[in-house]
């Protein structure tokens, strides 16, 4: 049997009240008929279809004060449950999620507000699941290091991530211009590019940030507008840069070398036979050319070796006092024989961790670049002292000293104070950035103080070793010191 729709039910309801207001009408009218002619047996036709009238429609009337209020009732209460339903619609298209229908009779209504009520919750929970992707989506694109905008077919900024909100500074808003906010002519026109010509456009932006260059890629989306993703490239071409100035230099300081010795033996080779004194001058101009490729070529090895992420320092606690001893022992005989005297500021007990072999090429290149600078005054110092988390060393010559312009710079690799005599002298100038490898490498920090006239000091400052390591290290320090 096919089931009735609310709209049926609710015309049988209405039929049947008509049927049931025939029938009540009938039967009084019946009634009134009847008394009419038991009462008017005697009168005439006119008569008794005049008062057969005026009494029908007195008994319609009646009828119909009766059943009014009953009519009224009910078109009032459907009429009031229609309003709910449609105040309940207008609060959905509001986003009101919560809104709910009461439940109310046992007609055909409270299936339609039921269905209505499970739809709301349908579309809450579709609503839900919306809002959290997109809150998803917002916290993976504000994670991104790139820099996303979206922008509309107009021009204005859609929607953007927290990196771009860095990179402007808090300049750019939803809903303005991205020229009012944005003003790289590279970024812009890759916008325009993708919303005029639909295609993608690619760039290279390097006034969004003061020293800061960025790669655009800038998309046209399906549903209109653009998107642009900003990749900062920054240490990539700083990177790119320093290996193309470390292959001109490394190129630079073999060629020197190599030419010099190609033309002493292509003269030795070519011309007639020297004489023993030239021929052993001319060889030890090889000879030297040749270490200091061998000395070059170590130090890249060594530099390579320290950059490498497979390079592990084998660091244990020692005194401070200890490190620096342990280098004037190591290194004395070479300070000796350059006339140079080396001395001892002092050192504290402190443990610091180190690696014993690091240590020594730190100070061993330290102090070997003081000995070029130290030939008139004679003298160099070593020492440290105990700050309050950790030991700064430092190693003093008395020579000229170096331009504050040259401070900041003298760690890089190959970089020279004085060009000429740094060759003269054997140097690779990869020295001090070996020295500074190592150090960062052990968790400190490195820097150097001059004054014209007055000397260089380079200082390096190592972390102090925790306790507990430094108790278990001076234990076994002891313990050595009696088994000898």
């Amino acid at each position: 049997m096919p089931r009735k729709t609310p709209m049926r039910k609710l015309f049988i309801k209405v039929l049947g009240l008509f049927v049931l207001l025939l029938a009540l009408y009938a039967l009084a009218m019946e009634a009134v008929f009847s008394g009419l002619t038991r009462a008017a047996s005697g009168g005439t036709p006119q008569w008794l279809g005049r008062e057969a009238f005026w009494s029908g429609l007195i008994v319609l009337g009646i009828l119909l004060c009766l059943m009014l209020p009953v009519v009224a009732w009910a078109a009032s209460r459907i009429a009031a449950r229609h309003k709910r339903v449609a105040a309940f619609a207008r609060r959905l298209a509001d986003g009101d999620m919560n809104a709910r229908l009461e439940l109310s009779g046992e007609d055909e209504l409270p299936g339609m507000e039921a269905a209505l009520n499970q739809a709301a919750e349908q579309l809450a929970q579709s609503f839900a699941e919306v809002e959290s992707r997109q809150q998803e989506l917002a916290a993976m694109l504000d994670s991104m290091q790139e820099a996303v905008v979206a922008i509309t077919p107009d021009g204005l900024v859609r929607w953007f991530n927290a990196g771009l909100q860095r990179i402007s500074g808090g300049q750019i808003h939803i809903g303005r211009p991205l020229i009012h906010s944005v003003r790289d002519p590279e970024l812009l026109a890759c916008v325009r590019g993708a919303l005029e010509q639909r295609e993608v456009r690619i760039g290279r932006a390097s006034t969004l940030a003061p020293g800061r260059i960025f790669e655009i890629g800038a998309a046209p989306l399906p549903s209109g507008g653009a998107l642009a993703v900003l990749h900062d490239v920054t240490r990539i071409e700083a990177a790119e840069r320093s290996r193309r100035e470390f292959i001109a230099n490394v190129s630079h300081e073999l060629r020197t070398p190599l030419t010099s010795i190609q033309g002493y033996v292509e003269t030795l080779i070519e011309g007639p036979q020297p004489k023993p004194e030239i021929r052993n001058e001319f060889l030890e101009i090889i000879l030297k050319n040749a270490t200091r490729m061998n000395r070059l070529t170590e130090d890249l090895l060594a530099l390579a070796s320290l950059e490498s992420p497979d390079n592990q320092l084998t660091r244990r606690p020692m005194r401070a006092s200890a490190v620096v001893q342990d280098a004037m022992d190591a290194l004395g005989g070479m300070v000796v024989d350059s006339g140079v005297e080396l001395e001892l500021a002092g050192a504290p007990e402190a443990l610091v961790l180190a690696d014993p072999d690091a240590m020594n090429q730190v100070f061993g290149n330290l102090i070997e670049n003081a000995l070029k600078y130290a030939r008139e005054s004679r003298r160099i110092r070593v020492g440290a002292r105990l700050l309050q988390s950790e030991v700064e060393f430092f190693v003093q010559d008395f020579g000229p000293g170096i331009a504050s312009e040259h401070l900041d710079r003298i760690f890089e690799r190959f970089y020279r104070v004085d060009k000429a005599r740094s060759r003269e002298s054997g140097g690779t100038g990869l020295g001090l950035a070996i020295v500074k490898h190592i150090v960062l490498a052990h968790g400190g920090r490195i820097w150097a103080e001059s004054e014209l006239g007055a000397g260089a000091t380079f200082h390096f400052a190592l972390p102090l070793a925790p306790p507990a390591l430094g108790v278990h290290d001076r234990d076994k320090s002891k313990q050595a010191d009696e088994s000898f």
